[in-house]
């Protein structure tokens, strides 16, 4: 009797999962802590021999040598520093400062400048921008802080338009050739992640020490964006628009003209919002490398502890940033104006020539009303002794004395340096498994892929243990933000009025001057961890609360009606219903978060850490490119493994949900 088996087909092996990998790993790497603390781990895994270090800083040395000597990169570089680029930097130095060099024009009035911006604001968004604008320069000039403002937008004025050039240039490149497109990919990533001391070397030696070199390594750092915003508008073209303009007869160069840029502008102008800010924000840390400014000031009264000036600088580097930003994207939203055939030239242009007539009218008065020309240091209104007097009498109060006393004993002792030695006892192969790990079981297997080629390449660096400390400054950083800025953002989604406050709130704090808050740090905790992580957590609970806030707004009213109408209590619909929908949203925030603290570390350095800022710093002082590159990459390499593993996890929920 034959038996027949439906059944018959091999049993096919099953598949291993991501997350088993990931779990196999967390095991293998316990294992080998566990080693390394009974004394039975060999050398050579907790720590990578000297021996097998590549002396990556030599090699690029070598490299930076020959282009800067042997392919002549410093005589082209030299030349341009002193001559194109400085003849801009001294004309619009000389018009908004003063500055006595060829081509020698008169400085422009404080006045005449503060009436046009006024002009200008309420052509582009009526009267409380002209308000904002006109009143942002007014208090400049109050406060005594007009000339080293004017110092600051003299190199802001030549940086950004140049920015803009070369960025729309490349971003035209990269829509129109692919292989463009996947060359510069990931040099862009690598740009937006590296710590910006990794720029400043760079220019002081190709472009010597000052205002060139402070716009050359703001033009740099200001670029990425502004390849990244003009492409993707220009791939989101409608086919129909091109097939408009093909049949209108129009060339190659028409078509980009009058059909592509025009209906890319909106993309286009938000990547000019970009590199303003961007541009603003690099310029002011280039006071590192003898840019003069409000940042060089604002470093100044840093070092002597004079928080009152620093503040009012503080302040007016806000004011300056909020105002180019609310008139950038008033620039966005504005469309453009069309007037009828035979409309008078006057009526087109009215804004125009009310501002030109400003301008005039207060350039003209400054001539004779000195007070409308200039407002010298002794006319100003500038109250920095009475706030260094208050601060200076809070800090002093018993009660504030010993709580700061408490919190920085209590998170040193018992938080931060345990947490860091922990961190630095695990040995080099076990914390390659663990972010190894992590990257699978939160981006699948391409993230887990790239934790384990960039983690392994800064283990290869020889600045593991610099990297390490980098990174607990970090995640210390992050996890106390997250605790302090989740239930803020809870809190602020429940009403649409908290909502506006807070995200005003966030828009403030990120356009201060990022080492401002290194100030109220060591004012209140000393030179210690917990300073730094201070400084960190403030800057990072930014896009942590903003994040949330609209993530949970964002929720769709028709799934919190059907929690009310299932009976859900409000803290039933925040955790079944609106924090789930709302956690790709959030993701993003702890993304940024993560970026956030991994630029703010590297600023921290100048309290005195012992990560990779620090090292950073020290080579501004000589001409260790190779070195300096390297602690770069290694900074950049942490920060995209966190990158790429958090937002493929984001995407990934935004498809399972539906978003």
């Amino acid at each position: 009797m034959t038996v027949l088996t439906t059944n018959s087909a091999p049993n096919t092996p099953k598949s291993v999962s991501a997350f088993q990998v990931a779990t196999w790993l967390v095991c293998a790497a316990i294992v080998l802590t566990a080693l390394q603390y009974t004394g039975l781990l060999p050398a050579w895994l907790h720590r990578l021999p000297e021996s097998w270090i590549p002396p990556f800083a030599i090699w690029l040395d070598a490299i930076f040598n020959f282009v800067r000597t042997d392919l002549g990169l410093e005589k082209l570089t030299r030349w341009f520093a002193e001559g194109p680029l400085q003849f801009m930097l001294d004309t619009t130095a000389n018009l908004l400062y003063g500055k006595k060099r060829w081509p020698r024009f008169e400085q422009i009035p404080w006045s005449a400048i503060a009436a046009s911006a006024a002009v200008l604001g309420y052509y582009l968004g009526g009267w409380r921008l002209a308000a904002l604008a006109g009143g942002t320069f007014v208090w400049t000039a109050l406060i005594g802080q007009w000339k080293d403002a004017m110092e600051t937008m003299s190199v802001l004025v030549v940086a950004a338009p140049m920015a803009f050039v070369i960025g729309i240039g490349l971003g035209i490149a990269a829509w129109k050739y692919a292989w463009v497109d996947r060359a510069i990919k990931p040099i862009l990533s690598v740009l937006q992640t590296l710590p910006f001391f990794t720029y400043l070397l760079p220019a002081v030696i190709f472009f010597k020490v000052g205002p060139t070199a402070g716009a050359v390594a703001t033009i740099i750092y200001a670029i990425p964006p502004m390849i990244l915003m003009t492409t993707l508008g220009l791939k989101k073209v409608s086919p129909e628009v091109v097939e408009a303009g093909k049949m209108s007869g129009c060339s190659r160069w028409q078509m980009l003209r009058h059909v592509y840029i025009p209906a890319a502008r909106t993309e286009i102008l938000v990547g000019v919002n970009q590199v303003i800010m961007l541009c603003l924000a690099m310029v002011v840390l280039t006071a590192f490398i003898g840019m003069p400014g409000l940042g060089a000031k604002l470093l100044a009264m840093m070092g002597s502890f004079k928080l009152g000036r620093s503040f009012e600088i503080g302040v007016t580097i806000v004011l300056l940033a909020v105002t180019l930003d609310r008139l950038s994207k008033a620039w966005v939203v504005k469309l453009p104006e069309h007037f009828e055939k035979g409309t008078p030239w006057w009526k087109r242009h009215k804004y125009l020539l009310v501002g030109f007539a400003a301008f005039v009218f207060f350039t003209v008065l400054g001539q004779f009303v000195e007070w409308f020309a200039e407002i010298g240091r002794r006319q100003s209104f500038s109250q920095g002794k009475e706030i260094d007097t208050a601060i200076k009498s809070f800090l002093a109060w018993d009660i504030v004395k010993g709580t700061t006393e408490q919190i920085r004993y209590v998170l040193n002792v018992w938080v931060l340096n345990p947490f860091r030695d922990f961190l630095l006892s695990i040995p080099t192969f076990g914390f390659i498994m663990l972010v190894v790990a992590g990257g699978l079981a939160l981006g699948g297997k391409k993230a887990g892929i790239y934790a384990a080629v960039f983690f392994g390449l800064v283990a290869l660096t020889g600045w593991w243990d610099r990297s390490v400390i980098t990174l607990y400054s970090v995640i210390s950083a992050v996890i106390l933000a997250t605790l302090i800025g989740l239930p803020i953002g809870i809190l602020a989604a429940r009403s649409e009025a908290a909502s506006r406050r807070v995200l005003l709130v966030c828009d403030t704090a990120q356009t201060f001057p990022s080492f401002i808050y290194l100030i109220p740090a060591i004012m209140l905790f000393g030179i210690t961890a917990t300073s730094v992580v201070f400084s960190i957590l403030v800057f990072a609970m930014v896009p942590l609360v903003r994040y949330t806030v609209e993530g949970l707004r964002g929720v769709p009213p028709e799934m919190n009606e059907a929690a009310d109408m299932a009976g859900a209590t409000k803290l039933q619909k925040l955790w079944n219903v609106q924090l789930p929908l709302a956690l790709p949203t959030m993701a993003v925030g702890f993304n940024q978060a993560i970026m956030f603290a991994f630029f703010m570390v590297i600023i921290a350095a100048f309290i005195g850490t012992q990560d990779l800022g620090q090292e950073l710093q020290k080579t501004l002082a000589g001409t260790d490119l190779g070195k300096n590159f390297v602690l770069g990459i290694c900074v950049s390499l942490m920060a995209l493994t966190f990158d790429m593993a958090i937002m493929t996890w984001a995407e990934g929920k935004k498809r399972a949900l539906g978003l």
